[in-house]
């Protein structure tokens, strides 16, 4: 049998190898050579350069001819580093602000455990994920034939939660997280002197006004009952303190969770944006793109996560979230191939928030993630079970 208390030890020293090592998404060499070792190390089949710098060990047990897949990302982010830890980051403007140095050291051990312990008949692909902040890791290793090479039939993933009590669990069936767009929006006029607004025809006025009525696309063109968010986080022009500008630029995303209210919230902000130009007499420009897909659990698999969560923690800490997220994920990349279960652990009450330079996984919760996921492996692989009789 594994001793849980050194494996606990053994986790807590990758993750802080891979905290001082942060890489940004598709520049993950040393993460994913570091993983590649230990997954050889365990015994399983690896395979590198997935998606250009993912990942894939593949563990088999028995006879059963079922596969499931669990998934960690490895990127950081370009972020810098406060606090004076003694594993902090080491790459100037580069950390692990988002928990992902701790979503593959729970990985990793799920593998050492159930390479040891074994106790389920099938297959397990082990998927570690770059590149998921941008939001392209995951189609990357979809593109790369990753289901034709490494096929599975479900999918899990988890990530950690600030504000949520170390050793506790929740998630929900349906929508979990929100699709994100991005949107950038472009008006040119004719700059000129600060002190003749009237010689030339000016866009900053112009763009704080669109700046405002995209505020209404929420408000005012959505239905109440369709949750969706529209946020402006750039304005930038090519103005100086006397003088006005003559292009700006007006950069953001919006979040929803049904194509309808994305293809709704793209042609209201065209409508805006070309009324709004049409107002001030300046020309504009609008690129709109989808860079996430909304997750969505399958609400059976999320009853076999909670069973296999309840297997390892107190029938307490695990709970149904009341609400879905408007932050996005890449995991559901997978999960619109497969069913699957995405879940939320707790990272501690006291937490910094994700994507703070002050962040740090709380190493308490490493043990909690890795034998979770053995658990639901044995849970949807289990031995003496007759491999031609699908799983419900």
């Amino acid at each position: 049998m594994t001793d849980l208390q050194a494996l606990h030890a053994e986790m807590t020293a990758w993750r802080h190898d891979l905290h001082a090592h942060p890489e940004f998404g598709f520049e993950e060499k040393r993460t994913s050579a570091f993983v590649a070792a230990k997954l050889r190390e365990f015994g399983l089949q690896v395979a590198e350069g997935v998606g250009g710098t993912g990942v894939v060990g593949t563990l088999s047990r028995g006879s059963g001819n079922r596969s499931i897949a669990l998934r960690a990302d490895m990127d950081a982010l370009r972020i810098t580093e406060q606090g004076q830890r003694a594993y902090r980051s080491q790459t100037p403007g580069t950390m692990h602000a988002c928990g992902h140095d701790g979503h593959t050291a729970m990985l990793l051990g799920a593998a050492k455990l159930l390479a040891e312990q074994g106790g389920f008949d099938g297959t397990v692909r082990f998927l570690f994920q770059p590149a998921e902040e941008w939001g392209k890791g995951a189609m990357a290793m979809l593109d790369d034939g990753l289901m034709e090479r490494f096929p599975f039939e479900e999918i899990y993933g988890l990530h950690t939660m600030p504000g949520l009590p170390v050793g506790h669990f929740e998630t929900r069936a349906g929508p979990v997280m929100a699709a994100e767009d991005n949107f950038e929006i472009v008006l040119t006029g004719i700059g000129g002197h600060a002190a003749r607004p009237h010689a030339g025809n000016e866009v900053l006025v112009a763009a704080c006004a669109l700046v405002t009525n995209l505020q209404t696309i929420v408000s005012r063109r959505l239905s109440p009952a369709d949750v969706a968010v529209v946020s402006v986080t750039e304005l930038v022009t090519d103005g100086t303190r006397n003088a006005l500008p003559g292009l700006a630029r007006i950069l953001g995303d919006a979040r929803s969770f049904r194509p309808e209210v994305s293809a709704e919230i793209e042609r209201q902000m065209r409508t805006i944006a070309q009324g709004t130009a049409l107002a001030y007499n300046v020309a504009v420009q609008v690129d709109y793109t989808r860079e996430f897909v909304p997750l969505l659990n399958d609400a059976a698999l999320v009853d076999e996560a909670f069973a296999a969560a309840l297997s390892v923690l107190p029938e307490t800490n695990a709970k149904i979230a009341r609400e879905p997220m408007t932050a996005s994920e890449d995991f559901a990349r997978f999960l619109a191939k497969v069913p699957g279960c995405f879940v939320f652990m707790g990272n501690g009450e006291g937490s910094a928030p994700l994507h703070n330079p002050n962040f740090d996984f709380d190493d308490a919760g490493l043990l909690h993630g890795a034998r979770y996921h053995a658990a639901i492996v044995r849970r949807r692989l289990p031995q003496n079970s007759d491999p031609t009789i699908p799983s419900e």
